[in-house]
């Protein structure tokens, strides 16, 4: 009876121990908690990031700092202030009722909730709006990388026929008719008539300043330690190791600034969209679209560069299955123009108690509602 007692006792025991290390056999949640919530990003448990990774240039997740500012266009509030009643005024499309703030929504997290977005016309486009916010940290822009500046990437809804459908030159104009707005150049450029790059220098600087309050991830790396749950911890780690988000929703920003084909070419069927290879024309890009911000995501949806997940479980969901990874057919063995997923892709069998995790951890990086007022259009 004793031993029977004793060995019940053991069983016990291993049980406990097993729940509370359950994420890795030589640290408990609250190890793990204490580490991550140390303010010391040193004692955080190293990374599980693939050396193609590691070769590339990897920085670990953390809190953001200050933006930085472009030498040939600086911060100013006054830029700032123009860039803000050009970003909500319509006059920039042809018709003159499609403002950037059609697509970004201060109210939906700067995006738009659509699955791809519409302009002149109702016509729509084939991708999703993604959120500005914290687009002062981005290096590349669109889901393709078109363009490698805030300034350029201002320029491309305005003369996109399925945008705004308006000329840059023409749109300049119009607004340089505009009596009302000549104060606001003055105090921007000190001159009452501002050229296309001008205008476009506002617009960006006032988009560089669309920074996210600091979310409860960033109040807990700092040192609060009450800020996240013990499930959204198991989450954190899960993360940086045996989800392997890390490898690519790296940096302060949860994001590397590439692009990856990730499986959703839809190569030869319907919503085939061939990605970065239609800006760089190299077979090595099809399907390779660029790496969103995991910041604001649970705002975000829908997700993807085509929007056709709705939510985030299915997007982890696909992740965990290991996303789709095509196969030739044989009329398609000497396709040069075939894609391939990325070998970062992986099955990762997760449980479903650890999607959760993962789920409610991405969540804690979001801040909640932002709320911007329109500003009144000069006349």
């Amino acid at each position: 009876m004793k031993t029977k007692f004793i060995a019940i006792g053991v069983m016990v025991l291993s049980l406990i121990i097993v729940s509370y290390t359950k994420i890795n056999p030589t640290l408990s949640i609250s190890e793990l908690k204490k580490l991550y919530s140390s303010g010391d990003y040193q004692k955080w448990p190293k990374p599980e990031v693939d050396s193609l990774v590691y070769a590339q240039g990897f920085e670990d997740i953390g809190v953001l700092g200050q933006p930085e500012f472009p030498q040939d266009n600086q911060y100013t509030e006054e830029k700032a202030a123009l860039g803000k009643i050009l970003f909500f005024d319509p006059r920039l499309s042809k018709s003159g009722q499609i403002s950037c703030a059609n697509c970004h929504d201060p109210e939906l997290n700067w995006g738009d909730a659509r699955r791809v977005s519409y302009g002149e016309g109702r016509l729509q486009g084939i991708r999703n709006s993604p959120s500005l916010m914290n687009i002062a940290y981005a290096k590349v822009f669109f889901w393709d990388g078109r363009a490698t500046t805030l300034e350029d990437q201002a320029s491309f809804p305005i003369k996109d026929t399925k945008e705004m459908n308006f000329h840059i030159d023409l749109a300049t104009k119009r607004l340089n008719k505009i009596k009302g707005y000549k104060p606001y150049f003055q105090k921007a450029f000190g001159k009452e008539k501002l050229s296309q790059t001008e205008i476009l220098k506002a617009i960006a600087t006032f988009e560089r300043t669309l920074i996210s309050p600091k979310s409860r991830f960033d109040k807990f790396v700092a040192g609060d330690s009450t800020q996240l749950n013990n499930k959204e911890v198991e989450g954190l780690h899960l993360f940086r190791t045996k989800a392997r988000c890390i490898n690519c929703h790296n940096t302060a920003n949860f994001s590397d600034n590439k692009f990856h084909n990730i499986g959703l070419t839809y190569y030869g069927r319907e919503y085939e969209d061939l990605g970065r290879y239609n800006v760089t024309g190299k077979a090595e890009n099809v399907g390779e679209f660029k790496t969103q911000s995991l910041r604001g995501a649970a705002q975000n949806g829908p997700y993807m560069h085509n929007g056709l997940f709705p939510n985030l479980r299915g997007v982890l969901n696909m992740y965990n299955a290991g996303m789709p990874q095509p196969k030739r057919k044989e009329s398609q063995e000497n396709d040069t123009l075939f894609p391939a997923t990325s070998r970062l892709i992986q099955k990762l069998q997760l449980k479903q108690s650890e999607v959760n995790a993962l789920e409610a951890f991405i969540t804690s990086l979001s801040t909640g509602a932002y709320k911007m007022r329109p500003p009144e259009l000069p006349k």
